[in-house]
C-alpha cells in the first residue's frame, strides 16, 4: 500500500483531509469492511456453505436497488435494459428468501469418498449446533447489503476524493480499530486469541494472503483487462465450486429449496448484467449518432459557407 503511494505520487497530488472526508471514509470501513465481514461470518456460522455463496450473487441487485433509492440510477421500466434489471433484482430477492424459509428435501447424490480427520472430529464435536435456516441467511443478506451499501458512499467518495490508495488505507485501519473493538468486547478468553491450533492459524493466513490479497490483485487485473461485466459473470462459479466442495469435503447436505433458490439467484443475476451491459452499449450508441449527427451539421454549414462566398474570394 505504501509502496503504491509513493510510486503514484498520491500524497503529492491528493486533497487535502478534512472532516468530511473522515466522516465518509468512517462510514465505508462502518459498511464495506466491518458491517460486511462481522455479519458474513456470523451468517456463515449459522448456514451452509452454499447458502453463503448463494447470497454474495445478490451484490449487483442490492447495488442496482440502493443506487436507485440514493438517485444514482434510474429503472427506466420502459426500456428492455431497465426491465431487466427489475426483474433480475426481484428474481434475486425471491430467491435469497427461498434461501431462507424453505428448506424442503435432501437431494441424495450418494456419499462422498474423501474422508478429512480434522472436519470429522470437528463435526462430532459440535454435532449438538444446528444451523439456522433463518438467523444465518439473514446475516448473510445483511452482509451483502452492507457491501452494496460501501459501493454508493464509495463512488460520492471517489469523487470528493480523489485518492484510492490513501481511502483504501484510512478504511483498513479504521476498521482494524472497530473490528479489534468488538471482538474485545465479545470476547474475554485469551484462548480465542491465541493461534495455537494450526488450522486456525492456516485460516487466517490463507483468508488474508488468498482470499484478500491474491483475489483482490487477481479481479483489478481482469478488470482493467475484460471490464468490471466480465469479471461479475464467473461469480456464479463460486456457489458451484462451494457446493461441490462442502458435498465433497464436508460432508453437507444439500437441499431442494437452497437448489431452487440459487438458480433463482443466478438467473437474477445474470438479467441484472444484461441490462446493466445493454444500457451501457445502448448510452454510447446515442453518444456516438449525437457526435456524427453533430459532426454532419458541422460539415454541412462549412459547405453552405463555402458556397455562400463569392466566386473571387475562394482560395484556389
Amino acid at each position: 500500500m505504501t509502496f503504491n503511494i509513493i510510486k503514484d505520487n498520491e500524497w503529492k497530488t491528493r486533497p487535502k483531509i478534512t472532516g468530511s472526508i473522515l466522516l465518509h471514509v468512517f462510514f465505508c470501513s462502518m459498511t464495506g469492511a466491518f458491517g460486511n465481514q462481522v455479519f458474513y461470518f456470523v451468517g456463515l456460522s449459522n448456514s451452509p456453505p452454499m447458502v453463503a455463496a448463494a447470497m454474495s450473487n445478490l451484490l449487483p441487485a442490492l447495488t442496482f436497488v440502493f443506487a436507485i433509492i440514493f438517485r444514482q440510477e434510474t429503472a427506466r421500466i420502459r426500456i428492455r435494459s431497465g426491465q431487466a434489471k427489475v426483474l433480475g433484482t426481484m428474481a434475486c430477492v425471491g430467491g435469497a428468501m427461498m434461501l431462507s424459509f424453505y428448506h424442503g428435501k435432501a437431494i441424495n447424490l450418494g456419499n462422498s469418498l474423501i474422508h478429512w480427520r480434522f472436519v470429522e472430529t470437528t463435526k462430532a464435536q459440535g454435532s449438538a449446533k444446528k444451523t439456522s435456516f433463518i438467523l444465518g441467511p439473514s446475516m448473510l443478506f445483511a452482509s451483502t447489503s452492507s457491501w452494496a451499501l460501501w459501493f454508493i458512499i464509495q463512488v460520492k467518495l471517489s469523487i470528493k476524493f480523489p485518492a484510492p490508495y490513501t481511502t483504501t488505507m484510512l478504511m483498513s485501519l479504521m476498521a482494524s480499530v472497530e473490528c479489534a473493538t468488538l471482538g474485545a468486547i465479545l470476547e474475554h478468553r485469551p484462548s480465542v486469541w491465541s493461534f495455537s491450533s494450526p488450522i486456525r492459524l492456516m485460516a487466517a493466513l490463507y483468508s488474508g494472503i488468498v482470499g484478500s490479497a491474491v483475489a483482490f490483485c487477481v479481479m483489478s487485473w481482469c478488470v482493467e483487462r475484460k471490464g468490471p461485466l466480465y469479471t461479475s459473470i464467473f461469480s456464479p462459479l463460486l456457489l458451484i465450486l462451494t457446493t461441490v466442495m462442502s458435498w465433497a469435503i464436508l460432508h453437507e447436505k444439500i437441499y431442494i429449496g437452497t437448489v431452487v433458490g440459487s438458480v433463482f439467484i443466478i438467473g437474477g443475476l445474470y438479467s441484472v448484467l444484461w441490462g446493466k451491459d445493454k444500457e451501457t452499449k445502448d448510452l454510447m450508441s446515442s453518444s456516438e449518432d449525437a457526435i456524427g449527427y453533430h459532426t454532419k451539421v458541422k460539415g454541412d454549414l462549412e459547405v453552405q459557407l463555402h458556397e455562400a462566398q463569392p466566386a473571387g474570394s475562394r482560395s484556389p
